[in-house]
């Protein structure tokens, strides 16, 4: 197996893009956050004493995404064409699953930039809600599926 962020002295390194074509590209990632019991119905009426922390949450992921490249060392800077985050109740693992599909016209793919948006979409529900409960839990942060480069369309879930 080639390690492409090594160069031949074993030395981290941005991959060189520059030869690949640009393609379009999407990624969908999603993961979910938890609440105990008694926080969950709170949390599913909007009954939060920080206000509306979905509108947060998503305007946060969106910014995320497109700062990714400032945030996880060897990412490359993407003119990113959409992030559109969602948000779903599910009563019965009392969670809220956030899925967030990344978009852009590039050379390289947008897997981090969704797993970013979803990652911080989480962590503003929990800097959100936690006045209700420390016992909120983040989990299953992941890659959905990606479309684009020379993969091709890769479905995960």
């Amino acid at each position: 197996m080639e390690f492409t962020h090594l160069d031949e002295k074993g030395n981290l390194r941005m991959v060189d893009v520059g030869d690949k074509p640009v393609t379009k590209r999407v990624a969908l990632a999603k993961g979910e956050v938890v609440f105990p019991e008694d926080v969950y119905p709170l949390v599913a009426e909007m009954k939060v004493p920080k206000g509306d922390f979905l509108a947060c949450a998503k305007v946060a992921g969106i910014m995320a995404a497109k700062r990714t490249w400032e945030l996880i060392p060897l990412c490359h800077p993407l003119p990113i064409s959409k992030v559109d985050i969602e948000f779903k109740f599910l009563p019965e693992k009392r969670a809220l699953e956030i899925q967030a599909e990344v978009k852009t016209s590039a050379q390289t793919g947008v897997e981090m930039e969704a797993l970013t948006a979803v990652s911080v979409a989480a962590l503003t529900v929990y800097d959100m809600c936690k006045a209700l409960s420390k016992a909120i839990k983040i989990q299953n942060i992941r890659l959905v599926k990606k479309e684009g480069g020379k993969s091709g369309r890769v479905v995960l879930e």
